[in-house]
């Protein structure tokens, strides 16, 4: 039986967050020598170098495109992205920076209901602001003061939700791959900028990190591209929760940052909220094709 549009944009979800996951270990271990700046140029231009072996498979032909103008608005939306996200990861915490960049669901719900016209059900806006409680009880707002590197991480969340809809869009008429050379052709000159004034040549070691998060990163942007173009912004967008204890158990073996019991309480929270979302989409995404089935 072949699996639901759901079903497998969920799993593409999962893959996508796992190699995110491990983009952001190598940007942690590649910023002990670089600055932030200097590490989203290299992730973007070695990108351009991994795609190209796609490229020269399948000919100039595969990136004919008609809508440059929104390709190049989601380089610029994801360029201000990483320059944001990847300094937030040298600046706080990982599970942090991870529980903070979960409020992009929240803008990418109303961007998709305002913007791009998805119905978004009750169930489905419930589910995501208890997910969103969720990480709430991980960071405990007032607790701590809010620092640069925390108000740097909501804004690439609220940078990224923009981009996902922008790649919404675009999935209906690109091909993912295309939409991915695009993004790091376009992305590595804008890069490029900020990164000249903070420049210094990587280490023998720096570089295998740098090809390490360039590669998880393209991985990462293939599946999350192919799950955009099978299913709804608001039905795979929560699955950016798994990163949570993914990242707790990575910067506990590799940088002894020992997650606090909010950190687990909350993550729990969150999976919950997940595990309901992709029981009610699968169980919608069918319901009309019984209907129409049925004699």
């Amino acid at each position: 039986m072949n699996a639901s549009p759901a079903l497998r944009a969920a799993a593409m979800m999962v893959g996508a967050m796992i190699f995110f996951g491990m983009m952001s270990t190598f940007i942690r271990l590649a910023s002990a020598q670089l600055h932030a700046f200097e590490i989203v140029f290299f992730r973007n231009f070695l990108a351009v170098l991994i795609m190209l072996p796609w490229v020269m498979r399948h000919g100039l032909g595969s990136m004919r495109t008609n809508r440059f103008g929104l390709l190049s608005l989601r380089a610029v939306l994801n360029v201000s992205a990483m320059l944001a996200g990847f300094t937030a990861l040298t600046l706080i915490p990982l599970a942090e920076a991870t529980a903070l960049s979960f409020t992009a669901p929240l803008f990418a719900t109303v961007g998709a209901a305002l913007i791009l016209g998805e119905t978004v059900r009750a169930r489905r806006i419930a589910a995501v602001l208890i997910g969103f409680a969720g990480t709430m009880i991980v960071l405990r707002p007032g607790v701590e003061a809010i620092t640069p590197g925390a108000l740097l991480a909501i804004l690439n969340a609220f940078l990224l939700a923009m981009t996902l809809l922008v790649v919404k869009v675009l999935t209906r008429t690109e091909r993912p791959e295309s939409v991915v050379i695009y993004m790091v052709l376009l992305q590595t000159p804008m890069a490029l900028v900020p990164a000249l004034f903070v420049w210094q040549w990587p280490e023998p070691l720096t570089w295998l990190w740098l090809f390490a998060l360039a590669s998880a990163g393209t991985a990462g942007h293939i599946l999350f591209t192919r799950a955009m173009a099978i299913a709804e912004v608001t039905q795979v967008q929560p699955f950016e929760f798994i990163r949570l204890p993914l990242i707790a158990v990575i910067a506990y073996l590799l940088f002894d940052e020992v997650p606090t019991v909010w950190t687990w309480l909350g993550g729990a929270v969150i999976f919950a909220a997940t595990a309901y979302i992709t029981h009610r989409e699968a169980v919608a995404a069918q319901r009309p094709v019984t209907r129409q089935t049925s004699p």
